[in-house]
């Protein structure tokens, strides 16, 4: 199938945009991949030093001619979807050896849970993290011991601040390895039923807990389709997992295999062998554009419009908010799965999972199929999926038909004909919304404003009875600079119970909501922010404001916003408790959201 002629527009538009920052990046990695393997320019003490404690390894890891694995890993054990990670180590060394090669833990990265974290302080670090997660694999493999990598990560800022570090160390090759969702438990929209009426003080505490528990109850990634989940379909779609690795539940023995293989994998495709493919190689603009359609298709996280521009830009890439909303226009919405639908990841995968979704975009020309991979060349591997054929990984055809078209729909058939996420602009700035959850007679809503600059003062009003009429929520001041942007997730019940009493209601703000926003229109990642003075900060109570999806607009009507100061607010509490004090060179120095909301790059 020819590629769609906006696809190769948009992937055109980024490589013009992007042609010097890439060129640069390139010529960069092609300096240190001429230097060779990294361990020959080592001295006898650099590397006795680093092979100290690896026992029998020693021989092979001072031979020279032996790939070693550097391994990056996340691993705690307060994540569930990190927890499995404890036993990879082993198991990689041990797949290691028996392939030749060696294996070492190169560093360990910090990851944290948003779902602990979620209306609590230390969800103000929460978007840094991300950037001092590509900082300590940075410093990780910077030993220079490491003839490839791979990388342990599954959760929110985990897997894209790995990726800005395997974009930085791109002229050494490197295979990002999940550990699966957890199995299914109670019912997301349950979960969500319970939430509401605990906020409406219909249930108490001991029922919410217990919903909570039977909700998240094991091992793995939540089952719900956030932002973990999309950082695991993204690795896919760009190739750096192996094919149908993101969906396989933890424990499984085609789990292990899969842990196996791409051990072996990392092996063959090093420098020293002769299929070396360094990650840079294959983090070029169509890999991004692939990984935008993933996000279209699936109706992924709001969380990954933020990340992916930092991620790209690591590789030299120049991603802009037009390129998600353009690719957005033309991409079919083909799975309905949690906040979008009622289904789980697990029932996704079952329907026929990332699979099916692939080798259906390539046959619509919504996906380049021309690029490479950790599997090789094309994409069109990733239509296969991972069967277990005597203890290893064997690739068949992948699902031809979905196996469920309430789950997933063919790009012929979609949900709806657009990916659901779009541009807003107007006199408020820009920021984005994410409709492929939210109703259509919900795309247009125009009503007063009310001002907050917390999320507890919104929910503290809507427990006075203030909130009565149709009304715009705009938090503001919770933007990067101001607090590090946290998750403005715990307003999802508290506003949802107002659209259900009949209300029209919407959320504006320069904070984030994240992968689990659902039915309530918001728009999020305004900007500039309010603690730059951008135009959210000169809104006032009772100016309306009309939030248009289908046009893509978002302005405040009959009002000259140039003739008013900006709003202030005491941020100093912002500063101290709970580590924020060790942020405040992050808060000073971060980038737009629009940008990516960098600070290291």
């Amino acid at each position: 199938m020819p590629l769609h002629p906006k696809i190769a527009e948009v992937t055109d538009r980024i490589r013009a945009r992007s042609e010097g920052p890439r060129k640069k990046y390139m010529d960069t990695m092609a300096r240190a991949a001429a230097e060779g393997p990294r361990r020959s320019h080592l001295t006898c003490g650099n590397q006795a030093h680093a092979y100290a404690a690896m026992g029998d390894d020693k021989t092979k890891l001072t031979d020279g001619h032996t790939p070693n694995i550097g391994i990056i890993t996340a691993y705690n054990d307060m994540l569930s979807a990190h927890q499995p990670f404890e036993t990879y180590p082993d198991l990689i060394r041990k797949a290691a050896r028996a392939a030749g090669g060696t294996a070492q833990v190169a560093g360990g990265v910090p990851a944290m849970c948003d779902g602990v974290t979620q209306g609590q302080t230390g969800m103000e670090l929460s978007l840094f993290s991300r950037d001092v997660i590509a900082l300590a694999a940075g410093v990780g493999l910077s030993h220079n011991v490491f003839d490839s990598a791979v990388y342990l990560g599954v959760c929110d800022k985990i897997v894209p601040g790995l990726v800005m570090a395997a974009a930085t160390f791109g002229y050494i090759p490197g295979i990002f390895m999940p550990a699966g969702p957890m199995v299914s438990g109670l019912p997301n929209d349950e979960k969500a039923r319970v939430r509401q009426e605990f906020a409406k003080g219909n249930v108490g505490r001991e029922e919410l807990m217990k919903a909570e528990m039977a909700s998240y109850h094991g091992p793995g990634t939540c089952t719900f389709y956030g932002t973990a989940n999309s950082n695991q379909m993204l690795m896919e779609f760009m190739g750096l997992h192996l094919p149908g690795a993101s969906f396989v539940n933890p424990g499984t023995p085609l789990r292990d295999a899969l842990t196996t293989a791409a051990t072996e994998r990392a092996l063959e495709i090093t420098a020293l062998g002769n299929d070396y493919t360094p990650v840079c190689d294959i983090l070029d603009e169509k890999a991004f554009v692939n990984g935008l359609v993933g996000l279209m298709a699936t109706g992924g996280s709001t969380n990954l419009v933020i990340h992916l521009p930092a991620m790209a830009k690591a590789a030299g890439i120049m991603l802009d908010l037009e390129d998600f909303s353009d690719l957005s226009a033309v991409t079919p919405l083909m799975a309905k799965v949690y906040p979008n639908g009622l289904a789980d990841v697990n029932h996704f995968h079952a329907a026929g999972g990332l699979s099916y979704m692939i080798g259906e975009l390539l046959n619509a020309g919504l996906l380049h199929d021309d690029v490479k991979t950790v599997a090789g060349a094309g994409l069109n591997l990733y239509a296969q999926e991972p069967k277990l054929a005597d203890g290893r990984v064997q690739y068949v055809a992948g699902a031809g038909e979905t196996q469920n078209d309430k789950i997933l729909r063919p790009a012929s058939d979609p949900f709806q004909a657009t990916g659901g996420l779009t541009q807003l602009a107007g006199n408020l700035g820009r920021g984005v919304i994410k409709t492929s959850a939210v109703a259509p007679e919900r795309h247009i809503v125009e009503a007063p404003a009310r001002i907050f600059h917390t999320q507890d003062a919104v929910k503290e009003a809507f427990k006075a009875g203030e909130l009565t009429e149709d009304t715009i929520i705009v938090v503001r001041f919770q933007g990067p600079k101001s607090n590090g942007m946290p998750e403005l997730h715990g307003l999802t019940p508290t506003l949802a119970v107002l659209q259900d009493r009949g209300l029209k209601v919407a959320l504006v703000t320069d904070g984030r909501m994240s992968g689990a926003s659902g039915k309530v229109p918001s728009a999020i990642h305004v900007c500039p922010e309010a603690a730059d003075h951008g135009p959210i900060a000169l809104i006032r109570d009772g100016d309306i404001i009309r939030l248009d999806a289908t046009t893509g607009t978002i302005e405040v009507k009959g009002v000259d916003l140039s003739t008013r100061t900006p709003a202030t607010a005491d941020l100093s509490g912002n500063g101290t408790g709970v580590g924020r004090e060790l942020f405040e060179v992050f808060r000073q120095n971060v980038g737009l959201a629009a940008e990516g909301a960098g600070v290291v790059v």
